[in-house]
């Protein structure tokens, strides 16, 4: 990329901000123009299900600060409707046109719509935006009847363990035998036990099989008979990437936008993808296309996205990391490294902490509460999984850049040199132990 050129960013979140910050910390000089449907700056999802609801937070503490001047054109409020990859151009509403000469796709996931529900009834809620969690926080206050959350995912789990601190009761409903039943037996009957313990009540093997409204409350008749009556329900189903405006615009768009290893859109010079949106093959696990939905993996592929952008296709490499992730249910820390969802069988580590197997081979851990001994076993799974030598695609000619405009090697993302610059928002390593 040179002076004078426009890189446009389409998704104001966590990766979209990174993604800019790290344009400008290569001293990228063009324009920056980033795109986002919601009103808002960039902001700390993962408080939504947690601070947020509970009224710990105030909208205005989540907002994500920028490490430098970024020095971008903020078009908020705004969903991009389509893409030309032939033209280069990103279409929004009223019929304005973007043109770009290289693209960073980071909308992200939407909440997966639960078939029945009504979702046109005020007190039936998903829980990605501030504007929800503002929601069910009135919702909240409108009623002292039960909170209602379906699904046994981390959202669903957070959600009832913020009830519980509240002293509201929650029902946590889901299909599965357990919740977290992904993450294996052991921490799925730990999750189950400590619920019971905070009188977290559960509703598990069940889906909702009728929905009844009135005027005070919200009534879910359970495929087990049972009748739950609920102020407020939270769906927590998972999600579904955001690509309605990519249809037709020449991209693999059927589960996320397919990418090279580099994180490079297949068949796009000029468009690279981060955070959940991405399905790239990490290569320290095989050449299957994956996304990845985690914070962390958010905030390193749109650093390494901007790096590849401004490196040009020929000269990217791959985006390999060791997919992390955290979350606190109640007062306890559980954790995640690898792709366990990859694991044929699981076997214990340690106490508190299980791997997960694969052909013979460990592919990712998580810890109940074991942060000192997830730090070894990360670095254990980091030593038997490396990153294979990779050979770059063959570059195309009217893509070639002069030599006084080449990406510096030097600048590529250093690890330690990240975490120490983003202590704050990663956690440092005395944090992730503690």
């Amino acid at each position: 990329m040179a002076d004078g050129d426009r890189i446009v960013i389409v998704g104001a979140g966590v990766a979209g901000l990174r993604a800019a910050e790290r344009l400008r910390e290569l001293g990228f000089d063009g324009e920056i123009v980033v795109v986002g449907d919601e009103a808002r700056r960039p902001y700390h999802r993962p408080m939504i299900s947690k601070q947020l609801v509970m009224g710990a937070a105030r909208p205005p503490d989540t907002t994500l600060r920028a490490y430098g001047d970024l020095d971008v054109h903020w078009r908020l409020g705004t969903r991009a409707t389509h893409l030309d990859t032939a033209e280069r151009v990103v279409h929004l509403p009223g019929g304005e046109s973007l043109w770009y000469d290289g693209l960073v796709l980071a909308t992200g996931v939407v909440p997966r719509h639960l078939p029945g529900s009504p979702r046109h009834d005020p007190r039936v809620r998903v829980l990605r935006t501030i504007d929800d969690a503002l929601a069910v926080r009135h919702c909240l206050h409108a009623s002292n009847k039960p909170a209602v959350v379906i699904g046994g995912g981390l959202i669903g789990n957070e959600f009832a363990a913020s009830m519980r601190h509240l002293g509201r009761d929650v029902t946590l409903v889901g299909h599965a035998k357990a919740p977290l039943h992904r993450f294996g037996s052991r921490i799925s009957d730990a999750v189950v036990k400590l619920h019971k313990e905070h009188r977290t009540k559960l509703a598990m093997g069940s889906e909702v099989r009728h929905w009844i409204s009135t005027d005070d409350t919200v009534g879910l008749h359970l495929t087990n008979n049972k009748l739950l009556v609920a102020s407020c329900v939270v769906l927590a189903i998972g999600s579904v990437p955001a690509v309605d405006y990519l249809r037709g615009s020449g991209l693999d768009v059927e589960d996320g936008v397919l990418c090279e290893p580099t994180l490079f859109a297949e068949g796009a010079d000029d468009v690279v993808v981060a955070g959940d949106l991405a399905r790239w093959p990490n290569l320290r696990f095989d050449e299957v296309p994956r996304r990845v939905e985690h914070w962390i993996n958010a905030v390193e592929s749109a650093r390494a996205a901007a790096e590849n952008l401004i490196a040009g296709r020929s000269a990217a490499t791959p985006f390999a990391p060791l997919p992390r992730a955290w979350s606190t249910l109640y007062d306890v820390r559980l954790q995640m490294a690898g792709l366990p969802s990859l694991g044929e069988d699981t076997v214990s580590l340690a106490d508190g902490i299980t791997g997960f197997i694969r052909a013979g081979q460990l592919v990712g851990i998580t810890a109940w509460d074991k942060p000192r001994a997830m730090l070894d076993w990360t670095a254990e799974l980091d030593r038997r999984l490396p990153v294979p030598d990779y050979t770059p695609v063959a570059p195309t000619p009217v893509e070639t850049w002069p030599d006084d405009e080449q990406f510096d090697t030097d600048e590529r993302f250093d690890t330690q040199e990240f975490y120490a610059e983003f202590a704050d928002e990663l956690g440092t390593v005395q944090d992730y132990a503690r």
